[in-house]
């Protein structure tokens, strides 16, 4: 499964406006338990609540599925994820979506495979670093809001550090914490929603579904 397309490098921690879009889209379901910043904080219980339910999913090693989602003009992709502690994440868009998102435990790339670019992050720089920890930490002012229901658990974190005045609404399900759909809402109050299905947890998983094509990508125009 590993990307040979070749071409455009940077090395920058700001997103341009088309890359944060992929990268808001793609990894919204895992970035929203990572985001900090905003003064405000629930009860001690809620905030015990959603630590829980972060301690659940910190407690998967290995993670993959399939995704659908909805853009905030109704446009709809889908793909396949997969999740590897520590620190790596590799999302699929179907075609006709040329774009990857990779993280190898070091850096995350976002490559569009039809014009043959990479856009290079540090892994440091971006949510992903707790969010693919063996622990995540939500006991700080990261929590806006914990709503408990009968048939779901809705979690609402924000964020001003990556994307902006950004905030996500997470939903799991009350019995398993398993996580089931989610949406952010970013800076300009636009939603991207996505539901995940046919997740497997556990399980080994080959280190080449989080490789980055470094040498493609430093030797091109060689």
């Amino acid at each position: 499964m590993t990307d040979t397309a070749t071409g455009h490098f940077e090395q920058d921690t700001k997103l341009p406006s088309l890359s944060r879009r992929a990268f808001v889209g793609g990894l919204a379901v895992f970035a929203a338990l990572t985001f900090i910043g905003l003064p405000l904080e629930p009860a001690q219980a809620q905030t015990a609540v959603a630590q829980k339910i972060a301690d659940h999913f910190a407690s998967v090693k290995t993670m993959s599925g399939e995704f659908v989602q909805f853009g905030p003009r109704g446009e709809q992709t889908g793909g396949k994820f997969f999740i590897s502690r520590p620190g790596k994440i590799r999302f699929n868009y179907e075609a006709p979506s040329p774009m990857r998102v990779i993280s190898d435990g070091k850096s995350v790339v976002i490559g569009n495979q039809k014009m043959k670019t990479w856009d290079i992050y540090p892994l440091s720089k971006t949510p992903l670093k707790l969010l693919l920890s063996d622990n995540i930490d939500l006991t700080g002012k990261l929590v806006r809001s914990v709503k408990e229901e009968a048939d779901l658990t809705t979690i609402v974190l924000g964020d001003r550090t990556v994307f902006g005045d950004a905030t996500i609404t997470l939903m799991f399900d009350p019995k398993t914490y398993d996580l089931r759909q989610w949406t952010i809402t970013d800076a300009q109050k636009k939603d991207t929603s996505v539901m995940i299905f046919n997740v497997k947890n556990g399980g080994p998983m080959d280190d080449k579904v989080f490789s980055i094509p470094y040498d493609d990508i430093n030797n091109r125009g060689k």
